[in-house]
């Protein structure tokens, strides 16, 4: 289950992209559905609709505009997305968003109830539906269920600004098994339950809360390395990677590829290749810097606030250190394919990937895979994405840190080639040993262990929490129940 679904066309192929790929290939291999948010908004509740290809079926539901307002603009992405990467000044707190998170989640679960078998495995992805789990269960289904936070869980000082914290908190303890993408991540989660008293531990990655066993670990995604190679070399004859080169000249091109958020730290980013500009002056007019930034939820008015922000910071830049023949900065605001993006990774001497907090960031490893191995370019990564745990040999660096941030832009375009070349080989072993397949494989395995723990009497919890969800019902309004403990 993922909030968005990528209904394949008439021709069956399935949508783009390494995680649908993986996920695909495992429900094509199984059998299953796959369900969730059609994308489309109705006035009022429609029937799901099923598109069956091959052994999977996919079927969605539309949302009403009140859904999305509430549910996806409202508390997923203005409260739950900013908390989960450290933006309590960008959190905004609204009853009706937070009671419109829980009624959507608990429509979604009513209707997966009516798809669900007994022995069906369920694998919940993402902030958007933590509460689902919490919901089947007080149906009565005991299925296997996963749940997978692709994006940061906060330490928690920080995650307990979120509205209805135990709520949440609480119902991802309804699953099985609880993924995250670092070792860090998952910690932070098992700090919480610990502070709130919410459950025992049993063993290494086991714990217990009402008297069920589930399991927490570290899941790091990957991506289908062998196969971007493949297009990254495939790429030269793409017409936008040949335009690019040829009015690349003979300079080096440094190259940034983010979705438009603030958690990607894109104004940062253009700020230290400024900054890098200024204090070596012999870099200009001999390096380009691209960024090329979808627009995304443009709904959002932070989004747009930041839109137009960085757009200031690329013309500031170009205006000051430009000139008629040499435009410092490329700043794109639309989409460019897979292999498109492919093929300038390979073309360019640096990647930028400077996230002020990201879960995992696969543009980083996306760069590495699609390098040369004879003459590969460098990695500047931001030790606040998860990527850095394991791509540790690359140029690490703190994003708010822009003179730093500059240095090692310039270390990156000087970097001898022997160097570059230890670098890009140690990060390839990684990409190579953990690919997107093998963390499937091996989420889906862990799901599948039944726990063997010999339970104690369940965990006493502190007594705030027996009264969080009557508090919260109260404070919500009628609109919202929260759902009941087990």
């Amino acid at each position: 289950m993922s909030n968005r679904v990528p209904v394949p066309s008439d021709s069956g192929s399935p949508a783009a992209g390494g995680l649908a790929v993986a996920l695909n290939a495992a429900l094509q291999q199984n059998g299953g559905f796959w369900f969730g948010w059609s994308g489309n908004v109705s006035e009022e509740e429609r029937p799901l609709q099923v598109h069956d290809f091959g052994r999977v079926s996919y079927a969605v539901m539309d949302l009403t505009q009140r859904d999305v307002d509430e549910y996806y603009a409202g508390f997923a992405n203005r409260a739950l997305w900013p908390v989960c990467h450290y933006r309590l000044d960008l959190t905004e707190i609204a009853s009706n968003d937070t009671a419109g998170y829980f009624r959507v989640n608990e429509s979604f679960a009513r209707r997966l109830a009516t798809l669900l078998k007994p022995d069906d495995v369920v694998w919940i992805h993402d902030y958007h539906f933590i509460p689902l789990a919490a919901y089947l269960r007080q149906m009565g289904f005991e299925n296997r269920m996963g749940f997978f936070l692709h994006i940061p869980w906060a330490p928690y000082d920080v995650s307990s600004a979120l509205p209805a914290y135990q709520t949440v908190l609480s119902g991802l303890t309804r699953y099985d098994l609880v993924g995250f993408q670092t070792r860090r991540d998952a910690e932070n989660f098992t700090r919480c339950l610990e502070q709130e008293n919410m459950a025992r531990k049993v063993s290494d990655d086991r714990w217990e809360a009402d008297g069920r066993v589930f399991r927490v670990g570290a899941f790091p995604i990957g991506i289908e390395t062998d196969l971007f190679r493949q297009e990254a070399r495939e790429a030269k004859s793409n017409s936008l990677v040949r335009r690019m080169r040829v009015s690349m000249e003979d300079k080096h091109l440094i190259i940034g590829v983010d979705r438009l958020d603030y958690s990607k730290g894109i104004r940062q980013r253009i700020e230290a290749f400024s900054c890098m500009l200024e204090r070596f002056p012999q870099m200009r007019n001999k390096v380009t810097f691209l960024q090329i930034t979808p627009k995304s939820r443009s709904e959002v008015p932070e989004y747009l606030k930041m839109q137009h922000e960085v757009a200031e910071q690329a013309g500031w830049t170009n205006g000051k250190f430009g000139d008629v023949d040499w435009t410092p900065v490329r700043y794109i605001n639309k989409a460019v394919s897979r292999t498109s993006l492919a093929g300038l990774y390979r073309s360019a001497r640096v990647g930028m990937v400077t996230p002020l907090r990201d879960g995992m960031n696969l543009v980083a490893k996306e760069y590495v895979a699609s390098q040369r191995a004879t003459d590969p370019g460098v990695l500047v990564l931001s030790r606040f994405a998860g990527a850095a745990a394991e791509l540790d040999s690359a140029l690490l660096v703190n994003p708010y840190d822009t003179e730093a941030t500059a240095n090692a832009i310039v270390r990156a375009l000087q970097m001898p080639l022997e160097e570059r070349k230890e670098r890009w080989a140690a990060m390839m072993e990684k990409l190579r040993a953990n690919t997107v397949d093998h963390w499937c494989a091996a989420f889906l395995a862990a799901l599948a262990e039944e726990p063997t723990d010999v339970l104690q009497p369940p965990v006493e919890r502190a007594a705030a929490l027996d009264t969080a969800l009557p508090s919260a019902a109260a404070q919500f309004g009628p609109s919202w129940t929260g759902y009941r403990r087990n």
